[in-house]
């Protein structure tokens, strides 16, 4: 019985503290940024974009508070700056400051889905989300693209994946876009 507890208690250690978990089988998960807020893959290839804090002189910066850049694991897992067509017309993110400390973000290339970037209770900033109707921290984004172009993907699904800030369990919804 003891031994039964204790797998659960580890089972329940690894989903939680790695929530990232990718979609597909053998694409990587980023790790060991403490900036990092979450992550987005596609089918096309295992490169990855990363969204992180940007510091400002050591505070948030209040324009810019996300930073974002590719991991190149496709060549030699190098970290790459967004071109800037990428930037304005795909995966950048858009940023609106509510109050201190607290902004309403959206990608430029879906405003409708709304992110907020806001400090949690133990003071780190966590974007949360909407996931099954329930407010979660978001880890993880992965577009499942089958054809279309560069301009207009045909985006077959979206799967959102964060975690539950009280439980810390993992919380998955796909969306028809």
């Amino acid at each position: 019985m003891v031994v039964r507890k204790l797998l659960f208690v580890i089972i329940i250690f690894t989903v939680s503290f790695l929530p990232g978990l990718a979609q597909e089988k053998n694409f990587p998960v980023p790790s060991g940024n403490n900036k990092q807020l979450f992550y987005l893959q596609r089918t096309s290839n295992t490169n990855t974009i990363v969204y992180e804090l940007n510091y400002l002189n050591g505070a948030l910066d209040p324009v810019n508070p996300v930073h974002e850049f590719w991991i190149r694991y496709q060549e030699k897992g190098q970290r790459e700056e967004l071109s800037y067509i990428q930037r304005k017309f795909a995966y950048g993110i858009k940023t609106k400051k509510i109050r201190a400390n607290q902004y309403e973000l959206s990608f430029v290339s879906y405003k409708k889905y709304k992110m907020y970037l806001e400090a949690g209770p133990d003071n780190r900033f966590y974007v949360y989300t909407t996931i099954n109707s329930k407010k979660v921290i978001l880890t993880s984004i992965f577009l499942k693209i089958n054809g279309g172009s560069f301009w207009s993907p045909n985006i077959e699904y979206v799967e959102i994946s964060g975690i539950e800030p009280v439980s810390r369990s993992v919380v998955k919804e796909k969306l028809k876009i």
